[in-house]
């Protein structure tokens, strides 16, 4: 996209910067949705929002139209953000009935699918394939794949009736036997606006906040900043987020056990030291072999934050599409600075040397890892569930 725009290194961040105004925008809505018409229905259409909007941007880009792009970019951006915030709600409910960690596998999902897009993505810059034939060929798949798995998902909380329970489902006394079981009423505005004022839920955010600037720089940069630092080819920068991706993709299939094992804040602040190490290896090391050890290092560190931040929003199943919501939205605000700032920072002193600006937010998620510790029950009567040691 860059070469076919004639784009600069801050000219590219802004342009992603497209996106992620678009799931910023989106995002805060996703809760009264969700809540409304379930899980399922939202991913279904927010896939296709998505799907035609990447379809759009990437035509728009070989017909050298800059605004169109954007608009593409826009469109799919609302579509990936009220989709992801939907599947982790989906998520959080099967890992309280299961009554264990197993949201990082579910992330590892969107982590092999990403693994797998930087495959075709250095097969397709290999064999010359066009943008558009790439990408809407994968859109077209993401869409029917997500149309078929959404029919097996777990029921989430709609439509219900004035006393909070569905009609059909279990009674109240059920509800507060088993908070899993619990369900939201279709959410207002005032809802949503109150549980901004939640400062829990706030400092959650700033964990997914830290570990989605941790992430999605590694998404956005490091293939340009292995080609660029490296004097190496695209294929080369690709197989590099190939690496970030792998080990971040193992790290979230291994790391249920060890959530449970030590719990979620100490897990948290491994991660974040991790991650710390990884960017310092990649941005400073002038070997191109070492610095792919940092690249490994990096993607594990900033595995476990986003799935285990998702987890956290969700421990009152009662209010967790709308908190799910406020997080997703804080955590995506990640998208919106760090794609513009590293660009900027790119264009002076390079891309591996802007990536060291992530040790800021890296920092600033430890100190505030506490926050994801699990909730009390209502009754106050001891953790509710034990992923905290």
């Amino acid at each position: 996209m860059r070469d076919g725009l004639g784009f600069s290194e801050s000219e590219m961040g802004v342009l992603l910067l497209t996106g992620a105004i678009g799931s910023l925008v989106a995002l805060p809505t996703s809760g009264m949705i969700a809540s409304r018409i379930g899980a399922g229905a939202t991913c279904v259409t927010f896939a296709g929002l998505s799907a035609g909007g990447f379809a759009v941007a990437t035509v728009a880009v070989t017909a050298d139209q800059p605004m169109l792009v954007r608009v593409g970019l826009f469109l799919g951006g609302m579509g990936v953000g009220v989709w992801d915030a939907a599947m982790n709600l989906e998520g959080a409910v099967v890992e309280q009935r299961l009554g264990r960690s197993v949201m990082p596998r579910f992330h590892a999902g969107f982590s092999l699918g990403t693994v797998a897009g930087a495959g075709l993505g250095a097969l397709a810059a290999h064999a010359g394939l066009s943008l558009p034939a790439h990408v809407i060929g994968v859109m077209v798949a993401d869409l029917v794949v997500v149309v078929v798995c959404v029919r097996f998902f777990e029921p989430t909380p709609h439509g219900v009736g004035a006393d909070g329970v569905m009609p059909g489902s279990a009674s109240s006394a059920d509800t507060a036997a088993d908070p899993s079981t619990a369900v939201d009423a279709g959410h207002s505005l005032r809802d949503t606006l109150a549980t901004w004022r939640e400062s829990r839920t706030l400092l959650v955010g700033l964990v997914v906040l830290a570990a989605a600037l941790t992430e999605g720089a590694a998404n956005d940069w490091v293939s340009l900043a292995v080609v660029d630092g490296f004097g190496t080819g695209n294929a080369a920068g690709a197989v590099g987020l190939a690496v970030f991706l792998c080990a971040m993709t193992l790290t979230r299939l291994a790391g249920t056990a060890l959530i449970d094992r030590l719990g979620r804040v100490t897990v948290l602040r491994l991660s974040g030291v991790a991650a710390l190490v990884g960017v310092v290896v990649f941005a400073l090391v002038p070997v191109l072999w070492v610095a792919m050890v940092g690249v490994a290092i990096w993607g594990a560190g900033a595995a476990l934050g986003f799935p285990l931040g998702m987890s956290a929003a969700s421990d009152d199943p009662r209010r967790a599409a709308l908190r799910v919501s406020v997080v997703s939205t804080v955590g995506y605000s990640a998208f919106f600075v760090g794609p513009a700032l590293i660009g900027f920072l790119a264009e002076h002193v390079g891309y591996r040397d802007a990536l060291l600006v992530l040790a800021l937010p890296v920092v600033a998620g430890l100190f505030v890892a506490g926050a994801a510790r699990p909730l009390a029950p209502a009754g106050g009567a001891g953790p509710a569930r034990t992923l905290d040691g």
